[in-house]
């Protein structure tokens, strides 16, 4: 359960990222926002990875780590300005993130009520 928990505010903590990556394009205070919340991206990767070393499963653990490594070639993309990367590599860290949170919440599946 901690595992899923700690991919939903990854996944939430990312869209908030590209939200202010809006921002900075668009307002004064966008550039402080955006790095706050690259902060809050940072801390949340991290609760992924203990919560995947929690379960000690190899499938857990590796998306972690790669999401950990991803995040901090993202960091250090963001403050050298190489927009060519850093914005794909959001964009493809937002896509694995909610491929990984539909791995761990699969759907419900309802019984189909005999009529």
């Amino acid at each position: 359960m901690f595992l899923r928990i700690a991919i939903t505010i990854q996944t939430i903590a990312l869209l908030v990222q590209a939200i202010t990556a809006g921002l900075l394009l668009s307002t004064a205070g966008g550039r402080t926002a955006h790095m706050t919340t690259a902060i809050a991206v940072a801390v949340a990767v991290l609760l992924h990875l203990v919560a995947a070393l929690m379960t000690r499963r190899r499938n857990a653990i590796s998306p972690a780590v790669t999401m950990l490594l991803a995040t901090l070639v993202q960091i250090a993309l963001g403050v050298s300005h190489v927009k060519a990367v850093h914005v794909p590599l959001g964009v493809m860290m937002f896509g694995a993130s909610m491929m990984r949170l539909g791995q761990v919440w699969p759907a419900r599946r309802t019984d189909a009520v005999a009529a």
